[in-house]
């Protein structure tokens, strides 16, 4: 007996799930600072890419560029840029906010569904961007992150520094961030729309972005050397970048705090006890000057690093109290295929 073979139902909603993601459109939000350098090869690659999505995909795209207060030219370079093939987004802010209120600001002016993240350095590379939309198109994941495939260019210290920052960070969150994972990253328009949905001012995207759930996906990659110029990140900036993040997304500080006084205060019991066998059955005399002012130094300064803890947490409950604007917009503008399409200036994010 001859069996025909009929189309799965499934098939059909996977196909017509696939062209209702591309009718979204991407946007891609790219925070600059002083990276007019570099900007305009940046750019280029980036409208190949655009093309290529467009031929291959017929999927519409747009270039967020937020420009976080740059000192050097990178606002003039921006607003020479064409859109061709996508079209350009220029958001200036009215001072540096950080890479994190610039992340929100492209989050806020984007226009289309999808959001893809990436630095304008060249060390993200667009020619990655194809794969990571189609695990989004096809594979339906609304959440594809990147992470570093290794560290080998870099110093030790540093490699050292990454992994107990995500070592520590996981063990006081409730959602685990996947190591090594950056902010190059797409995310459906359903992920990005719960990111806006997120109240808190003190924000930590890779910490968010993993805490929202959904169906996430990690892509491992070589991050390129960067096109021109040298990182204005320092120690000085990633040590206080990763303090904003532990306090913001995780309790780990807290909870590291509490483990330690619950150790000093068993060492205190058990050097107590050892001072009281001495003296009751070996005839030994207390210590005296040196183990008080040494003890006193200890534990005046774990309090202190304690109460320092106490208080970056109590200073991120003063910022969300007042609510301030994340961000200031100074200047904002469209350019089309189609021609320029100007926005009016100064808006703020709530």
């Amino acid at each position: 007996m001859a069996v025909t073979a009929t189309p799965r139902a499934n098939d059909a909603d996977g196909t017509a799930r696939a062209a209702a993601r591309v009718e979204a459109g991407l946007s891609i939000v790219v925070p600059l600072f002083n990276e007019g350098a570099g900007l305009a090869l940046f750019h280029n690659r980036l409208v190949e890419m655009a093309r290529h999505l467009r031929q291959s995909r017929g999927i519409a795209t747009e270039a967020v560029y937020v420009d976080d207060g740059s000192s050097d030219n990178s606002l003039a370079v921006a607003y020479g840029l064409p859109a061709e093939v996508l079209d350009v987004q220029i958001v200036a802010l009215s001072r540096n906010f950080g890479k994190e209120a610039a992340l929100l600001a492209g989050l806020d002016h984007a226009r289309l569904g999808a959001i893809l993240f990436m630095d304008g350095d060249g060390q993200h590379p667009p020619d990655l961007i194809p794969t990571l939309v189609g695990h989004w198109i096809d594979g339906g994941y609304d959440v594809v992150y990147t992470a570093k495939a290794h560290r080998e260019n870099e110093p030790w210290l540093r490699r050292v520094g990454v992994r107990s920052f995500y070592g520590l960070i996981n063990w006081g969150a409730r959602q685990r961030i996947p190591a090594d994972a950056g902010d190059f990253r797409l995310l459906s328009p359903r992920a990005a729309d719960a990111l806006r949905r997120l109240p808190e001012r003190n924000r930590f995207f890779k910490g968010l972005a993993s805490w929202i759930g959904f169906r996430q996906l990690r892509v491992d990659y070589a991050p390129a050397e960067r096109a021109h110029g040298r990182t204005s990140w320092n120690w000085h900036g990633l040590i206080g970048l990763s303090i904003e993040g532990l306090t913001s997304f995780s309790v780990a500080p807290l909870r590291f705090a509490s483990l330690l006084g619950l150790l000093m205060a068993v060492g205190a019991l058990c050097f107590g006890g050892l001072i009281l066998w001495e003296t009751l059955f070996l005839g030994k005399s207390v210590p005296g000057y040196p183990s008080v002012v040494v003890g006193l130094m200890v534990l005046g300064g774990m309090q202190l690093v304690m109460i320092g803890v106490m208080g970056e947490y109590i200073g991120k409950i003063l910022s969300e109290i007042k609510a301030r604007p994340v961000y200031f917009v100074a200047e904002h503008s469209v350019h089309t295929a189609q021609g320029r399409a100007k926005v009016p200036p100064a808006r703020a994010a709530e």
